[in-house]
């Protein structure tokens, strides 16, 4: 064969190359328009006995010299593409989306900036037990120059024979102690029907693990105009957490915090496994702030600075951990909250200029 009959052959192939990337590209345009008509007809995007339809089709009409693996193989490709881009036109729709909005989202709670590229800090009891007791917190925050104070007046446990929270009295400590040392306070509320009634009292509204995926108080606080913390259910993948937040912000409240709290897995060794990738995940692909809870994912005392540095270093937005003047007789999660000398050491370690080197 001749060098001239080889460039001729060679010609060939670039124009089907190129016939080929127009069919495919025709192909996923038609693709985009199918997904946006089963999006609104509530449909699923995958549709595993049309593909396998769609490969009899091709595997009857293929003559060679490619084998019927290797066909499926490369349909199987174009397919998932096809797939991928639906779902990537899908996300560009979320409100909460990176792609929707490409700018942070930043939410001021009395002055303090969330988001804004600062690391912040949210401390406080897992539980409001007395006033005494979260006023001593409160006053330990108050030196350190710190500004959001947590606690739980409602108190969703694991066995109902267990702690419960104070419900309203909670709230009003809550109000008491951040007016009297100047705080904002977040607090878990687990019922839509107190949703109005808490806004009285707290800054922000926490809505915890247990409650991500309940949908209802999900939609009532997005009709509320107060910043919402959403932590990660307990064995919800990200994009089930992504979607939760879509929630609230389908309703009109854009002022979102994504906490990550860690999730269900087989080991034991720690109360839940801290999911610490799940940060720039969530931060590349939503617009919204992102806080670790080091206490809840790591469920130990000594694991808590470690865990901290961890978010801290891949770009968390905040931390939040628990603190109780006297761990040892909290009314609940008492192996997990510091006492007021580790929560000293703790907060020197993290603020330090060594560690802001790292």
């Amino acid at each position: 064969m001749s060098n001239y009959e080889l460039d001729e052959l060679r010609t060939k192939v670039d124009n089907l190359n190129l016939a080929l990337l127009k069919l495919i590209n025709d192909r996923a345009k038609l693709v985009q328009e199918i997904g946006t008509a089963k999006k609104s007809q509530g449909v699923h995007r995958y549709d595993p006995v049309r593909e396998r339809e769609m490969l009899n089709s091709i595997n009857e009409h293929n003559n060679g010299p490619f084998e019927k693996a290797t066909i499926e193989h490369v349909f199987k490709e174009i397919f998932k593409a096809g797939l991928e881009l639906q779902k990537d036109d899908h996300s560009r729709t979320l409100l909460v989306s990176r792609k929707h909005k490409p700018e942070n989202t930043i939410i001021d709670i009395k002055g303090v900036k969330i988001g804004d590229g600062k690391q912040h800090f949210v401390f406080g009891p897992c539980a409001v037990e007395s006033y005494e007791q979260v006023a001593i917190v409160a006053k330990a925050m108050k030196e350190k120059g710190l500004k959001i104070l947590r606690g739980g007046a409602y108190k969703p446990r694991s066995s109902p024979y267990d702690f419960q929270g104070l419900g309203v009295e909670g709230l009003k400590i809550l109000k008491r102690v951040a007016d009297e040392y100047d705080l904002a306070v977040i607090s878990e509320i687990i019922s839509a029907n107190d949703l109005e009634m808490a806004a009285d009292y707290i800054d922000v509204i926490q809505i915890g693990a247990r409650n991500m995926q309940n949908y209802d108080l999900l939609k009532a606080a997005g009709r509320m105009d107060k910043p919402i913390l959403l932590k990660r259910g307990i064995s919800a993948t990200i994009e089930e957490f992504i979607y939760a937040a879509e929630y609230i912000m389908s309703q009109g409240n854009g002022k979102i915090i994504l906490c990550e709290r860690g999730i269900r897995t087989y080991e034991t060794s720690t109360r839940n496994t801290l999911d610490i990738t799940a940060v720039p995940i969530l931060k590349q692909e939503t617009h919204l702030p992102v806080f670790v809870d080091v206490t809840h994912s790591t469920g130990r005392r000594d694991l808590l600075l470690p865990a901290a540095k961890a978010a801290m270093a891949i770009g968390a937005d905040g931390i939040m951990a628990e603190v109780h003047p006297d761990p040892a007789v909290a009314l609940s999660d008492s192996a997990q909250q510091m006492d007021l000398k580790q929560f000293d050491h703790f907060f020197s370690e993290l603020t330090s200029s060594n560690f802001r080197r790292i």
